[in-house]
C-alpha cells in the first residue's frame, strides 16, 4: 500500500477559522492543501492504509489520538466513516457550532475548501474518502443529474454509505490493477450516494436499463482476462464500450451479476488455483506473475476468498 503524506508538524493556527464560505476568493484554490497531507499534519500520525492516485484522491484508514485542532481548507471533499468508540464531539466553523455523537454508522463530510476546528476527546478509528469535486461533477453529468453543493455533515446517520466506506479499508489487496479498479469503482458508487443524500438538491438516479451488448461484453471480458500488464482500468473498460464509467459499471453488473472489480478478482483467484494445482511454480513466483506486490499480499487475498493459504490449498489439491 502506498500513499503520499506530508511531514508532521505542529499546528500553525490556534484560533477558530473563519466560516467555510468566508475564505478569500483569490486563495480559495491555490492555498488549499491535498487532503492526505492536511490529515497527516493534523492527526500527527501515519495512516494504517492509504491508496491514492496522482491527484491525491483515494482512500485512507486512520487511527489517531484525541484531536483538538483546526483542519485547514483542502483541495478535496473529505467523506469519513467512523468505526470507533461512542463519544461526543464538537466541530466549530466560525460562529457555527455542531455537537454530535460519533458512533458506527455515522458519516462526516468536510466539503472542499471549508475549514473548522475539531474537539474530539477520545481516540478515533476512521476511514476517509478524498473525493475531487471534478469527480462529483462527472458522476452527476454521466448520470444525467444536476450537480449541487455538498452539505457539511457532522456525525450524520447514514449506515449504508458508512458501511461501504468502512469495507474499503479491508478490500485493498496489494494488487495494482485490482486496487485501482476497486478504488475507482467505489469512488463512483460513493459519489452517487453522496449526490443522492448529501447535497442541497438531492439527485435522483434512474434504475439500470439493461446490460451490455454481447460483443461489447465479450470485448470487456477479453480485456479483463488479458495479462497483468494490460490496462484494465475503469476508464479503459468504459472507453472500449463507448460508455461513461457510471453507465459501464451498471451495465456490466447487469450482464454478469458482478462488478468489474469482483469479476477480475474472481478471475485472478481462478488463475491462482490453476497455477497452484498444475505447476511447480513457487508461491512467490505465482504472486509476482499475477501482479501482487508481495507473497504476503497474495496470500492474504487468497485466504480472504478461500479460507486457506495458497500453500495449504495446494497441498490439499495435489495429493
Amino acid at each position: 500500500m502506498t500513499g503520499n503524506t506530508a511531514p508532521m508538524r505542529d499546528p500553525s493556527q490556534q484560533g477558530l477559522p473563519p466560516p467555510p464560505h468566508a475564505q478569500p476568493e483569490d486563495s480559495s484554490h491555490s492555498d488549499r492543501r491535498v487532503a492526505g497531507a492536511e490529515m497527516a499534519r493534523v492527526l500527527r500520525t501515519e495512516p494504517l492504509r492509504m491508496a491514492l492516485d496522482a491527484t491525491g484522491a483515494g482512500i485512507a484508514h486512520w487511527k489517531h489520538d484525541p484531536l483538538h485542532d483546526v483542519v485547514e481548507p483542502m483541495s478535496h471533499h473529505v467523506i469519513m466513516a467512523y468505526n470507533g468508540v461512542i463519544q461526543r464531539m464538537e466541530r466549530r466553523s466560525g460562529r457555527s457550532v455542531a455537537i454530535g455523537t460519533f458512533r458506527p454508522g455515522v458519516l462526516i463530510i468536510i466539503p472542499e475548501g471549508s475549514s473548522s476546528r475539531w474537539d474530539i476527546p477520545k481516540p478515533v478509528d476512521v476511514v476517509q474518502l478524498y473525493l475531487p469535486d471534478a469527480t462529483l461533477k462527472r458522476v452527476a453529468d454521466e448520470a444525467g443529474t444536476a450537480p449541487a453543493d455538498l452539505l457539511e455533515r457532522t456525525a450524520y446517520p447514514d449506515p449504508i454509505t458508512s458501511r461501504l466506506l468502512l469495507s474499503a479499508a479491508d478490500a485493498i489487496e496489494g494488487h495494482g490493477a485490482l486496487d485501482d479498479l476497486f478504488r475507482h469503482q467505489l469512488t463512483d458508487l460513493l459519489a452517487t450516494r453522496i449526490l443522492a443524500a448529501h447535497t442541497g438538491t438531492p439527485a435522483t438516479f434512474q434504475p439500470s436499463m439493461g446490460g451490455l451488448a454481447p460483443k461489447i461484453l465479450l470485448r470487456a471480458i477479453e480485456r479483463l482476462r488479458s495479462d497483468s500488464d494490460a490496462d484494465v482500468s475503469l476508464d479503459a473498460l468504459a472507453s472500449d464500450a463507448g460508455l461513461s464509467r457510471f453507465h459501464f459499471c451498471r451495465a456490466f453488473k447487469e450482464s454478469t451479476g458482478l462488478s468489474p472489480h469482483s469479476w477480475l478478482r474472481q478471475h485472478r483467484l481462478e488463475q491462482a488455483m490453476k497455477m497452484l494445482r498444475d505447476s511447480d511454480d513457487t508461491v512467490v513466483s505465482i504472486a509476482a506473475a499475477l501482479g501482487y506486490s508481495s507473497q504476503t499480499a497474495f496470500a492474504a487475498a487468497f485466504r480472504k476468498l478461500t479460507g486457506e493459504t495458497p500453500s495449504d490449498w495446494r497441498r490439499r489439491h495435489t495429493r
